[in-house]
This record gives C-alpha cells, structure tokens and sequence, in this order.
C-alpha cells in the first residue's frame, strides 16, 4: 500500500474510512500490462476533475503504479484510488491537493464462475464515477449474498435494468449483444467489447420482464473480463453460448498497454 509512490501511514489512509471521499479505478496487471490502461488513465483524469476540479498527471499515476509493481511477476489486481488525506468533515469544501493510494492483491486469468444474480432497487449515487462511496451498493450486495446469491442486479425506480454492484451487465438476443440503456459506469472492459465488435452496439431499455427473450446473459469487469451470467431470479441461461465465447476470444485478442 503506497501513497503517492511511498508506503502509506495509519494517518494519511484514516481519511478514506472518516471522510470517504475520492475516486478509484481497479485494473488486471499481468506481466506489467493492462488491456485498457489508456481507459483506466481518463477514467481517472475526468472523475478527478469532477470529484476535485482539478487535474490528474496520469504519468505520475503509472509511475506510482509501477512501483507498487516492481518485482511481482504473478498475475494482480490493482486498484488506485485519488483522495485528498488532508480533507475532513469539516473541510470538504476546500481546494483539493488529490493523492494516488495504489493498492494490490491477487488477480487471476483463469475464466470466472457464472454467477447467481438477484435483482434488487438501486441506483447509485452519480452512477458516471467510480467513486469511493460503495455503502449501498455493498449492503444490497450482502442482502444478495444472505439471500445465496453471487451478487446483486440493480434495478431503476421505473424498473430497467442498470448495473450489478461492481460490473455491467450485457445480454445476448439473436446472436448480438444487447446492453441495458441506463445511468451506469462505462466500464472499461464493456468499452473494449464495444470498440471490437464488427456489428453495431444494441442499447436500449431492458426490464425483468425482458429477460426471458433474451439467449444469455454475461457482467464485464476489469478484474475478472468476461463471466456467464447463470440467472438473474428465476431466469436462466446457458452458460457456454457461443456468443459468450467469442466475446472471451474478442478480449483476449485486445492488445495490452504496457504500465
């Protein structure tokens, strides 16, 4: 754990559970690469700007990541996330000096297990930014998990379908991938899909009632790609379709930029 490149104290981390403001993004290291990390970069840049108005040296940031890195040939997960330790309760509304918290644990490349959704009402707050403030999302997580499910399907106020707690959610109909049009992060992994895919990109509302139509069901996650979707309630689907296939082969094929 490295705080602006040097190992971090009890003082400057208490902030992110006293005042739990700042933004974050979390990415797949293998052999010093990451698919994507130009995504990972802007992502950070445009929720800095907007979280502290002011702007981010993405350089510095992959330099710091490559520190936290140096000598780790496994497979990690990275998470970096940009606070301002200085600021409190009290204090939020001052001038942001934002730091970059980079933190690592163990990542895999192995293909995911499906997962067991249960849908549930939810929207985060400011749904465009990765931002620190997970409480809700975590407590209707753990409501899904009580419940023996793997994780937990947002649903809007009106009934479409959004995100799941830490990932987007796609379906495949007719052979094509359709995702949910709603107020949901662009996730850096559904951003890769769609820039690969040959056909255009169907995106439009979907409810719980449209889940039955649809041939199968998958979430996109930086850390973990692509995973079957098994059921989201009482709906089902195969969790080898053909489609989901060829969205892993897709992926794999994305060149990796080097930290």
């Amino acid at each position: 754990m490295e705080l602006n490149g040097v190992p971090a104290t009890i003082e400057q981390v208490k902030t992110l559970a006293l005042t739990n403001y700042g933004h974050f993004t979390s990415m797949l290291v293998s052999d010093g690469q990451v698919r994507g990390l130009s995504l990972h970069m802007q992502r950070l840049a445009r929720d800095c700007r907007q979280l502290f108005g002011v702007d981010l040296d993405t350089e510095q940031v992959r330099s710091y990541v490559r520190h936290a890195l140096a000598g780790t040939a496994e497979p990690v997960t990275v998470r970096v996330t940009v606070y301002d330790p200085a600021l409190d309760l009290g204090t939020i509304g001052r001038d942001a000096d934002p730091h970059v918290l980079v933190t690592t644990r163990s990542g895999s490349l192995a293909t995911p297990p499906p997962w067991r959704l249960q849908a549930a009402s939810y929207r985060r707050e400011l749904p465009a930014v990765k931002h620190i403030g997970l409480f809700g999302a975590m407590n209707q997580r753990r409501a899904a998990h009580r419940e023996g499910y793997d994780d937990v399907l947002f649903l809007n106020p009106d009934g479409t379908i959004s995100e799941i707690a830490t990932s987007n959610i796609g379906f495949v109909r007719d052979g094509q991938v359709v995702w949910p049009r709603s107020e949901w992060l662009p996730g850096i992994t559904m951003t890769l899909i769609n820039q690969g895919l040959d056909e255009p990109v169907s995106t439009e509302p979907v409810t719980l009632s449209d889940l039955p139509t649809m041939e199968a069901a998958f979430a996109t996650n930086a850390a973990s790609g692509i995973r079957a979707v098994a059921s989201v309630d009482t709906t089902e689907w195969p969790t080898e379709h053909k489609v989901l296939q060829q969205l892993r082969e897709l992926y794999a094929d994305i060149p990796a930029e080097t930290v």
